[in-house]
């Protein structure tokens, strides 16, 4: 079981609509590889005790860590530099590496950095002997020049406190439109020059830059939900220099990129596939899904329109619309979770429809994932720094152009809601509501075209009910890519490299030897949903 959170989770966004284009005009799109000898070599040094963090003490001589300077504007550098922070996992078997694999894990705004520290979770043994993996953080995320568009932590909360993931009221509405408002404001004021140069083709620039900076003529690549846009992005860039790209979880690269209020709109439609598909299989399992007594699908509605009204109470806490949606979202990212949801289900359920004994039973005890999260500046000094950052809007409102006002987000979230009516609402007030007021200036964004003609086929790999990045996505991805091979995996849950062994063995193949996996095959995770034993 792969041990690290796909941060690309609640943030992957997709889309449709692509951008053919000619095989002359990608062509002529293409940026140029740097000169390799051109570009500086990494100097690989020690890492920090708290990077190596869990690494045991016979481990730590495969890694090594590194800064690497890029500048903030690859056509104008003028505008200074900010350092890329690199962890390198070297090869087990040194004298049959390959090269070395660069890593990340979505977001956007995911620190890729200790992502080689968990790589035997999703890579097989010969990936981990053949490469160096490289994880580093993107600009603007964790240790690469954070962008932050807050001083204190205090200002942040007051921000975000404000945003209801689920407003219904006039004034809850109004006042959520309004804290992206503020926000918007703070990160004008805060956020620097960077704020401008957060888009996708950065992030790609760099990494071509840091694959010359190793020593690679090619780049290997493995991306998960928001990475597989930079994967994709970086094949219509730079075709020949792609060697194997490996994208799993994966958004649609031309919608995403024309079109965000549709893209976002289709986001929302993957969350209640996934969600129709777990409560169809609560059913198929009976006993084995505490929510199968009755119709699951008629109670979750049911549930869900009560929260609407009003709260439930429990013992244990009280869980109001925002709680309930929030928490199914997060938990239909990993099937694993789907036995301790349903529990919390038919808690609720019972809740409502109280019948003696087993009702104060279920009722009694500890919520398992709806649980109640704690906000507010209570356990905050005065002025406490603020440490997070704020990439992910930065990134998102970049790449993805809204083509509204956030006066329109009302009725867009109202008519969405009657195509989701458990995500529609939840998904209009996240970026469709945050990035018309997002302040950067013309970002260099990447749009197209991506048909490009890599020498070897893009692996795209896709789950049936991924909630965050929809299978017809990774269709799409597929077909706009100019040389690709899509591999479909009957799974539930976001991403699948490392729960999926029939898929881990053709990735393996792939990424050492550069085998491409047969067309029109459909693999099978390691373990379905309610079941404990692994699958054949």
């Amino acid at each position: 079981m792969r041990s690290f959170a796909l941060v690309g989770a609640l943030v992957a966004g997709v889309g449709l609509a692509g951008t053919a284009g000619t095989a002359a005009a990608a062509e002529d799109s293409v940026v140029k590889p740097a000169v390799v000898g051109a570009t500086a070599a990494v100097t690989w040094g020690t890492c920090s005790a708290d990077t190596l963090a869990g690494v045991p003490a016979d481990q730590v001589k495969f890694y090594s860590c590194a800064r690497y300077r890029v500048p903030i504007d690859h056509d104008n550098a003028a505008l200074g530099t900010i350092d890329i922070a690199l962890l390198k996992r070297a090869a087990r078997t040194p004298d049959k590496r390959v090269g070395s694999l660069f890593l990340n894990p979505g977001g956007p705004g995911g620190s890729g950095l200790r992502m080689p520290i968990s790589g035997q979770y999703y890579f097989q043994p010969q990936v981990l002997d053949r490469f160096d993996l490289v994880g580093f953080d993107p600009r603007g995320v964790g240790q690469s020049n954070p962008l932050r568009c807050f001083t204190t932590q205090e200002d942040a909360d007051e921000v975000f406190s404000a945003q209801i993931p689920v407003p219904l009221t006039r004034a809850q509405i109004s006042g959520t439109l309004a804290s992206y408002r503020d926000y918007g404001r703070f990160c004008k004021n805060n956020a620097g020059s960077l704020l401008n140069h957060m888009s996708t083709k950065d992030v790609v620039r760099d990494l071509d830059t840091l694959r010359a900076a190793v020593g690679d003529q090619k780049l290997t690549y493995v991306g998960f939900s928001y990475g597989t846009l930079i994967g994709s992005t970086y094949t219509s860039m730079f075709p020949k220099q792609s060697r194997a790209i490996v994208i799993d979880g994966n958004v649609d690269p031309a919608l995403r990129t024309s079109d965000g209020v549709e893209y976002d709109r289709e986001r929302a439609q993957g969350f209640e596939i996934s969600l129709d598909g777990f409560l169809k299989r609560c059913d198929q399992v009976g006993a084995k899904c505490a929510f199968s007594d009755g119709n699951p699908r008629a109670k979750f509605d049911e549930l869900r329109e009560y929260l609407r009204k009003q709260p439930i109470t429990l013992p244990s806490g009280t869980v109001d619309i925002n709680q309930f949606t929030g928490a199914v979202s997060s938990v239909l990212y990993s099937p694993g979770a789907f036995p301790g949801l349903a529990e919390d289900l038919q808690a609720l359920y019972t809740a409502i429809h109280p019948a003696g004994a087993q009702a104060q039973a279920l009722q009694g005890r500890p919520l398992k994932v709806i649980t109640k999260g704690k906000r507010g500046l209570a356990d905050q000094n005065p002025d406490s720094p603020y440490t997070s950052d704020d990439s992910y809007f930065a990134v998102n409102c970049s790449d993805k152009p809204f083509k509204i006002s956030q006066e329109q987000v009302p009725s867009i979230a109202a008519k969405w809601e009657r195509e989701s009516p458990t995500f529609g609402r939840y998904q209009a007030f996240a970026d469709t509501a945050g990035c018309p007021v997002w302040p950067a200036k013309r970002p260099d964004v990447y749009r197209g075209p991506w048909r490009a003609k890599t020498d070897v086929p893009v692996v795209v790999v896709s789950n049936y009910y991924d909630p965050a990045t929809q299978y017809k996505f990774g269709q799409r991805m597929a077909a706009e890519l100019g040389n690709s091979r899509l591999l479909s995996v009957d799974a539930f849950g976001h991403c699948i490299l490392g729960d999926a062994l029939g898929v881990d063995k053709a990735v393996a193949d792939y990424l050492t030897d550069l085998k491409v996996p047969a067309a029109g095959q459909v693999f099978q995770p390691n373990v379905q949903p309610f079941e404990t034993a692994a699958q054949g």
